[in-house]
Parts: C-alpha cells; structure tokens; sequence
C-alpha cells in the first residue's frame, strides 16, 4: 500500500512540473511548440502580386525545410488584421514574431506589447517609422531607395543628351506602404538631375494590376503626350500594358516602360520588349528569414539592417534569365 502511494506521489509531481513547464512565461523567447521545434508567427500583407504569392511560399517552404512550425497569417491588406494576428502570436506564446508591415505608420503600441511579453519581432520586405528600434530586433528587406534610384538612372541614360520634355506617369504602391515612399523618392531624386524629365502625373494603384489597368485609363484618357511610364511593381505594370494595347498604342515603344521586381510575367514582358527596364526585388527571402530567426532564438543578435541581393534586367538580359526564374 505505501509503495502505491509513493508511486502516485511522484506521478503528482512529474505532472505539476511538467505543467509548470508547459504554462511559464519566464522564457524570455517564448513557450516554444511542446516538442522542441521554434514557433514562428508571421503575418502577411496580403496576396496583391505574384510577387507576394512567391514571398507567401518561400516563408512557407523555408520553414518547413528549417524545421521551425509557422503559425501564418493573412492580413488582405488591412493594418487591424495585422495588429490583431500579432496580439494572437503574443497571446499563443510564440517564439518569435515576423511581419511585412502593411503601411509604416501605427505599430509602436502592438510591438512594445510584443516586447513586453518577451517576444521578439523580426521586420520583414517593409520597414515601420517607429523612432524605437528596439520594440524589433532587426529589419530583412530590400532597399526601396535603392530600387528607385536605379530606376530612375536608367532614365537619365536613356535621355542623356536630348532636348526636349519628357512626359512621365507614375503607378504608384499601396498609400503609407514603405515601398511606395521609398520607390517614388528615390525615382524623383535622380530624374531631378534632368530637366526634360517631369512626373505629370502620379497616382497608387495599390500594387494590383486590375487597379493599374484603371488608373492607366484614366491617365491615357487625361495626358495628351505620355512618353514614360513608371510603375513601382510589375503587376501594376502589367495592367497598365493591357491599357496602353486597348487604346491602340504599343508599350515598350511609344510609351517606355519601367517597373520593380521581376517576377515571372513581369519578365515576360521585358523579354518580349513590353517592359524596357526592370529594377529587381526578390521575394524569396525565406531562407534568410528563418537563419534569424534561428540566431534570435538561440540568443545571438542580428545585424539590425539586413539587405537582399538584387540586381537590374533589360530586354536582352531578360531573354536569358527567364527560364532560371522561380518565381
């Protein structure tokens, strides 16, 4: 009889230890998933573009194949999804955090609830404008700046040493997204080194091609000379063709084209001599990701700005790189 007890005694306490384990919050770096695997959370903007498709599976594969359970989230391009997808990693106890802000503005609320909570966030393709940089312990993304420089240099080449106005429309990105502030300030500042060159007009078309079908109408309908278009992803772009074809133009000739990203139809495009120029932005940073996410968790800090490597396509190099494209 007192041997049953003793046995039922330390069954009593392995079991309160283990739920002790199980409940605690001490973890500076989460609860983790119960069988040794770190948990990610990562919240999406959306499925706007075949780029962010691409994006969506690269985070997906790459996790898979580093092991890590990823618990993801669909904001369809609303900021309270995302705050309220990061509320529910923070109340589920992930590991870590990673997001791809929808716009810049109105995270330092949820991210210092992240922080206090012990949780680390990971900042993801877009950046936020909080003046705390510690409320994430590191941005991964490319260089929208960068991006827009590039663009707009290969302009100012393309019309170096001719007279005369050149009329440019501008498709912008997503209201508030930091590619969008980032591509068009970069494009305006170094179109500014020639005069000729004047954004005419400049509209979001939020990143969609259906919406950068519409605006392009709309611009046509209202322009009476567009020389240049500049779109800052290729599926507005892309929308944009279909419009320029409809009113009996032919893009890449009477109106040049240039675009960032090169996903797959954007290259197309580009190899087809629709598109002049494409300013690369890979979505593939999925294995990138998930390396910080393992040196976060393993306690290790990060470089706090990480950069993709990218590069820029013209029609004959597009030819040549699109069978290789992934995406």
């Amino acid at each position: 009889m007192l041997k049953r007890l003793s046995v039922a005694m330390v069954g009593v306490v392995l079991l309160g230890s283990a739920l002790a384990g199980c409940g605690s919050k001490d973890d500076s770096t989460g609860s983790g998933s119960g069988d040794g695997k770190i948990v990610l959370g990562f919240s999406q903007v959306g499925a706007e573009s075949g780029w962010r498709t691409a994006n969506t599976k690269s985070i997906q594969d790459s996790a898979k194949a580093a092991g890590i359970e990823l618990k993801f989230a669909d904001a369809q391009g609303k900021q309270e999804n995302q705050i309220t997808a990061i509320r529910s990693f923070i109340t589920q106890k992930v590991d870590v955090i990673a997001f791809s802000p929808v716009v810049t503005s109105g995270w330092d609320a949820v991210l210092k609830e992240a922080k206090d909570a012990g949780i680390p966030v990971i900042l993801t393709d877009r950046a936020v404008d909080s003046q705390d940089t510690s409320l994430y312990v590191t941005f991964l993304g490319s260089d929208f700046i960068e991006e827009g420089k590039k663009a707009g240099q290969w302009l100012v080449d393309q019309y170096k040493g001719k007279t005369g106005p050149v009329s440019i429309v501008e498709l912008q990105g997503t209201t508030g997204a930091a590619p969008a502030i980032d591509r068009q300030k970069g494009f305006a500042d170094t179109i500014a080194a020639d005069p000729n060159l004047k954004i005419v007009k400049s509209q979001t078309g939020d990143f969609t091609r259906a919406q950068g079908k519409t605006v392009m109408e709309t611009f046509l309908q209202s322009t009476p000379k567009i020389d240049v278009l500049y779109a800052h992803n290729d599926d507005m772009g892309l929308g944009a063709i279909e419009a320029i074809e409809a009113a009996g133009k032919k893009p890449g000739t009477d109106i040049k084209i240039i675009t960032v990203d090169a996903v797959k139809d954007g290259m197309t495009a580009l190899s087809e001599g629709k598109i002049n120029y494409i300013v690369e932005c890979s979505p593939l940073l999925g294995p990138q990701l998930m390396d910080v996410v393992k040196q976060v968790k393993s306690g290790g800090s990060p470089e706090k700005r990480i950069l993709t490597k990218e590069t820029t396509f013209t029609q004959e190099q597009a030819k040549t790189e699109l069978p290789n494209r992934q995406y």
